[in-house]
């Protein structure tokens, strides 16, 4: 194993050379937060790709593969059309509106009053978001290392923490596309042909399995459902996701970019499980489907093609993490901690809200989300708790102010309050993995929307017109406006 160590160590390195390397480049809030909207397609891509296909859609993914064969794709597959859905209808008039977070965009369409409710429910998502991907390192560097699982934790956190608190998300750009191209080597050109092979070709595979692990829908269709409704229209809501729009250089680069990130995935999801259902062919009596990755990197592998997929591995959780990471940093000191100092200036901008605070919030909610991952033991719990406040929350007053100039700005407050009480409700009464508690805490929310917008007076025609200034890009470039005044006339402030 001494070459599969080297090649590990190498990469963390790496990481951490690139977060000291993307340090020089964060001289101002937008480039922190933002990597300066500079994008273009091809860094775009891969960053984008990179961020959704984490430690579930790796590890997770062949898991399914193993439980359910080639419909173990699914999963991974909606994150996939969710990602291009965004990208076809949505991306491009998200780019235009030069914000940094989701709680920003609500404000400027419903007239500034829906910020810390909605913003605390999208920070409960991103640091959901953010423990699970941290949970992930005790499984990879318990293959590699046989370390305990808290020692673990905090090794893989700290060093995600590390190289995202030195250089904002120009560091998380560059490790991601360095992580890209690890996880596409690794898991697609290396570990997908290997598995075959050695499970004995695709005829073995079929003469070995049962017929309906080679169904398309054999996972089911209630399943399939529930993961449009979490994983797809998660994908059009998250603060993880738009903060790597507002990265665009503009808004060809986020509609194209995101369609090949978005391609990228589905062709992830069914390597993932045809991997997974190879591993049932080699280890049909597995403890757990989730040791399916594990397991044959691990035996199957040759040496130095076993570290750099274990590499990929830990490629994939690294990304999600840092992501979830910087996006429940900024969530938190935009959205909650500066609203609730009261120093909000009328056009939004914060006074304190520069590198130095960013930074901080950064390393506290990296301390956190360790802390918390110590703590907790399911993943899939901690990721299904995320995705129903997510989608329940947050998804009709979001894509209800981009479809409908009829909603106002009560109809999207009793949204989020109605859906994400109901979503918290009804986990307590059908349990966390039951599928009720996202049905009928989303029809909740979308009912307290339609009826109190109808009800309350429309918005402003002034705050609608803004509202379509920005939207068509022709609104001042937030950054731009905030960054030149904090930093030439501070005294103005």
């Amino acid at each position: 194993m001494a070459v599969d160590y080297l090649v590990i160590v190498v990469y963390l390195a790496g990481m951490l050379a690139m977060g000291w390397w993307g340090m020089r480049r964060a001289r101002s809030k937008s480039e922190f937060l933002v990597a300066g909207r500079r994008l273009g397609p091809a860094m775009y891509s891969g960053t984008m790709a990179a961020i959704v296909l984490g430690g579930a859609s790796t590890i997770g993914g062949v898991g399914l593969g193993y439980q359910y064969g080639l419909s173990g794709a699914w999963m991974v597959f909606t994150i996939g059309l969710g990602l291009l859905a965004l990208s076809v209808f949505f991306s491009a008039r998200i780019a235009r509106l030069k914000v940094y977070t989701v709680s920003e965009m609500l404000d400027l369409r419903y007239g500034g009053r829906a910020g810390v409710i909605s913003g605390i429910v999208m920070w409960a998502y991103t640091l959901m978001l953010a423990v699970t991907s941290t949970i992930a390192y005790a499984t990879i560097f318990d293959v590699l290392f046989d370390m305990n699982r808290t020692l673990a934790i905090v090794l893989g956190g700290s060093i995600v923490v590390a190289y995202s608190t030195l250089g904002g998300m120009w560091s998380i750009t560059l490790t991601d596309m360095v992580q890209f191209v690890v996880k596409t080597i690794g898991v697609l050109l290396l570990l997908l042909p290997i598995a075959v092979v050695k499970a004995g070709g695709f005829a073995e595979m079929k003469a070995q399995l049962p017929t309906e692990y080679f169904d398309p829908l054999g996972i089911g269709g209630e399943t399939i459902f529930t993961y449009v409704l979490i994983y797809t229209f998660g994908m059009l809501i998250g603060q993880d996701i738009w903060q790597r729009v507002f990265t665009a250089r503009g808004d060809r680069t986020a509609r194209w970019g995101g369609t090949v990130a978005g391609t990228y995935c589905l062709v992830y999801a069914v390597a993932g499980a045809v991997i997974g259902t190879a591993a049932k062919v080699l280890y049909p009596n597995l403890a757990s489907a989730d040791d399916a990755f594990a397991t044959v990197v691990k035996d199957e592998l040759p040496i130095g093609v076993r570290g750099l997929v274990l590499a990929a591995a830990l490629a994939a959780v690294m990304s999600t993490s840092s992501g979830a990471l910087i996006a429940c940093a900024t969530v938190a000191n935009n959205d909650i901690w500066s609203r609730l100092r009261g120093v909000v200036r009328p056009d939004g901008d914060r006074q304190h809200d520069e590198v130095k605070g960013n930074r901080v919030f950064i390393l506290l909610m990296g301390l956190a989300v360790i802390g918390t991952a110590i703590a907790l033991n399911d993943v899939v719990q901690a990721l299904t708790v995320a995705y129903n406040l997510l989608v329940g929350g947050l998804l009709v007053p979001i894509l209800g102010g981009l479809l409908w100039k009829r909603g106002t700005a009560q109809g999207a407050l009793a949204s989020v309050a109605v859906g994400g009480l109901a979503v918290i409700g009804l986990m307590a009464a059908y349990g966390i993995l039951a599928n009720e508690p996202v049905y009928y805490g989303l029809l909740a929310s979308l009912a307290a929307y339609l009826v109190v917008s109808l009800a309350t007076r429309p918005t402003d025609a002034a705050v609608l017109a803004a509202w379509r200034e920005r939207l068509a890009g022709r609104a001042p470039a937030h950054d731009n406006a905030s960054e030149t005044v904090s930093e030439q006339v501070p005294a103005a402030q």
